[in-house]
């Protein structure tokens, strides 16, 4: 399965819930979340 950054990020805001998360995205593991989080945050720039 692919899954883009984006897809990733707003699944993580949809899904407060891991459980339901992983329910959802039965392929999609923990690590996965964290590179697309890293990878967000490194290429969001200063916000502030």
């Amino acid at each position: 399965m692919r899954l883009t950054v984006r897809r990733v990020v707003s699944a993580v805001a949809a899904y407060p819930d891991r459980r339901d998360l992983f329910r959802n995205y039965p392929d999609l593991e923990k690590e996965d979340i964290r590179q697309a989080l890293e990878f967000a945050a490194a290429n969001l720039g200063e916000l502030a």
